[in-house]
C-alpha cells in the first residue's frame, strides 16, 4: 500500500512540472495499478486528469496517444485495430482482466520502462516517439536509453505507414506477467527484430534485424535471425523462468512472428 500526503490536479503541465521538482517525494499518478504493489510514501501526489491528456486521434501523418490513455483505450480502439495489423490492441488484450486495464495508463508504464511491458515491445517495434514535457520530443528507443529524470511524458506519436507487425509472447498462466514477449515489424525491405521480458526491459536486436533487411526472410534466414536474437540480446532468470529458458524461447517466438509478419496481407 502507499501513501499520500496531499493530493493536487494542476491546471497546466507548467504547475504539474513545478509541484513534481519541488521535492523527492513528489510523484506523477497514473491508474496507480502497480503503486498499490509497494509501500511508497507520497509527498504530494499529482493527479493529470484536468490536463487532457487521453484519447487516441490521428494528426497527419501520426497517432497521438495521449499519457493518460489507459489499456483499455488501446484495446478497443478502431484506429488501432485497423493500423499495423492491430498489434498494439493485440498486445494488451490478455493482461490480466479488463477491470485492470481500465485503470493502466500508457504514460505511467511507458515512462516508468517496466521490463515485463507488453506494450513497450509493440511500440518499440513500431516508429514511436515520445513527448516530454521539459525533455521535448524523441524516438522511444533513445528514451529508453536515457537515465532516469524528473519530467512528465505527455504523448506518445506512432508514425502512420504500411508497417505490417505482430506480437507474440509466453505466459505461464493467461492472467501473469510475461515470460517474454516478442514484437517484429516490416515496412519494405525493412525489419525490425524487438524482445521484452527478458526480464530487462525491451531491447531491438539489431543483428536479427539487418539479418531479415537484407533479403534473410527465408526460412534459413528466419532461422538465422531468430538465432542472433538469442545470442545478442541478455537474458535473465526470475521466479518465471531462467535465463536459459528465455534465450531458448526466444528463437521460438521470433520465428513464429517473422513468419506470420510474412503471411500478413
Amino acid at each position: 500500500m502507499f501513501t499520500i500526503q496531499q493530493l493536487v490536479q494542476p491546471d497546466t503541465l507548467e504547475e504539474a512540472y513545478d509541484v513534481l521538482t519541488r521535492d523527492i517525494s513528489n510523484t506523477i499518478l497514473g491508474g496507480c495499478a502497480f503503486l498499490r504493489l509497494g509501500s511508497k510514501k507520497i509527498g504530494t501526489a499529482i493527479d493529470l486528469s484536468k490536463l487532457n491528456l487521453n484519447g487516441i486521434k490521428e494528426q497527419g501523418d501520426f497517432i497521438e496517444i495521449g499519457a493518460m490513455t489507459t489499456f483499455r483505450d488501446l484495446e478497443i480502439s478502431p484506429v488501432l485495430k485497423e493500423s499495423f495489423n492491430g498489434v498494439l490492441p493485440q498486445s494488451v488484450s490478455h493482461i490480466i482482466g479488463v477491470q485492470f486495464r481500465n485503470i493502466v495508463t500508457v504514460g505511467a508504464t511507458v515512462y516508468s520502462k517496466f521490463g515485463f511491458s507488453d506494450l513497450l515491445t509493440a511500440l518499440l517495434a513500431l516508429d514511436t516517439d515520445v513527448e516530454l514535457y521539459k525533455a521535448g520530443r524523441m524516438p522511444l528507443a533513445e528514451f529508453l536509453e536515457k537515465s532516469p529524470q524528473r519530467d512528465i511524458l505527455t504523448r506518445v506519436f506512432i508514425k502512420k505507414n504500411s508497417c505490417k507487425a505482430v506480437y507474440k509472447d509466453l505466459r505461464n498462466s493467461q492472467s501473469d506477467f510475461p515470460v517474454l514477449n516478442v514484437a517484429v515489424s516490416q515496412k519494405d525491405d525493412r525489419w525490425r527484430v524487438v524482445v521484452g521480458a527478458r526480464p530487462l526491459r525491451a531491447q531491438i536486436s539489431q543483428q536479427a534485424s539487418e539479418e531479415l533487411s537484407q533479403g534473410g526472410a527465408s526460412p534459413a534466414g528466419i532461422a538465422s535471425a531468430a538465432r542472433l536474437a538469442a545470442e545478442e540480446l541478455s537474458f535473465g532468470s526470475n521466479i518465471r523462468g531462467s535465463a536459459e529458458y528465455r534465450k531458448a524461447m526466444c528463437k521460438v517466438l521470433v520465428e513464429r512472428a517473422v513468419t506470420e509478419v510474412l503471411q500478413c496481407k
